[in-house]
């Protein structure tokens, strides 16, 4: 019997240590070896201190900083576990909000991110600054998103319409390989160049 079990025992053994402690260990160590930023989250920092992750998306609101489209990630009640909340950019709780085009919910909401974008700008609006992603957490917008808010963000730190213009055009990003997605701006990236930015009042 155990001449017949030994050599599923061993074989079971060397497999369990190959599969779950030596390909691991290996794949970590090259990862941190040729991608030590992208093995540890693409985490971005400010005066060594962590501020967030050029992955996932931010909320930012005030006046003086570029801001992401909506998101429909949410959270737990504090007041009522049963209950969820919005919080947007929840990197805990990755969703789209399943709401469909027939959604009243949805339908209000989008009409009502339109009337507060037109109150900023006569212009026609990027669909991305009033659609949520799949994820929640999308940390792009598309150039035109960014260009869009231009006028605003250039108000708010007594800066030229030019000069942000010039800076949302250094910081879009092309295809990658130059044929796969499309151009896009990383927020996040974007609004601590706009903070180092000769000149630009800090955004209250």
């Amino acid at each position: 019997m155990l001449t017949h079990l030994r050599p599923a025992l061993v074989l079971f053994v060397l497999l369990a240590a190959l599969t779950g402690i030596g390909y691991p260990l290996a794949v970590t160590g090259i990862a941190q070896a040729v991608f030590p930023a992208q093995a540890n989250g693409s985490l971005v920092t400010r005066d060594s201190v962590v501020i967030g992750s050029s992955l996932i998306g931010q909320n930012f609101t005030n006046e003086g900083y570029f801001q992401p489209r909506p998101s429909a990630t949410s959270a737990p009640d504090p007041n009522d576990s049963s209950k969820s909340i919005s919080s947007p950019y929840n990197a805990a709780a990755s969703s789209g909000s399943n709401l469909g085009p027939t959604s009243k919910v949805l339908a209000e909401r989008v009409a009502g991110d339109v009337d507060r974008l037109k109150s900023e700008r006569d212009a026609p609006i990027p669909v991305d600054l009033v659609t949520t992603s799949g994820s929640g957490l999308d940390p792009h917008i598309t150039p035109a998103a960014a260009r869009f808010q231009i006028p605003r963000v250039a108000h708010a730190r007594d800066l030229a319409d030019d000069q942000v213009a010039a800076l949302v055009d250094r910081m879009t990003e092309g295809r990658t390989l130059g044929f796969i997605g499309e151009p896009r701006v990383n927020v996040l990236a974007l609004n601590l160049a706009l903070d180092e930015l000769a000149g630009s009042r800090p955004a209250q």
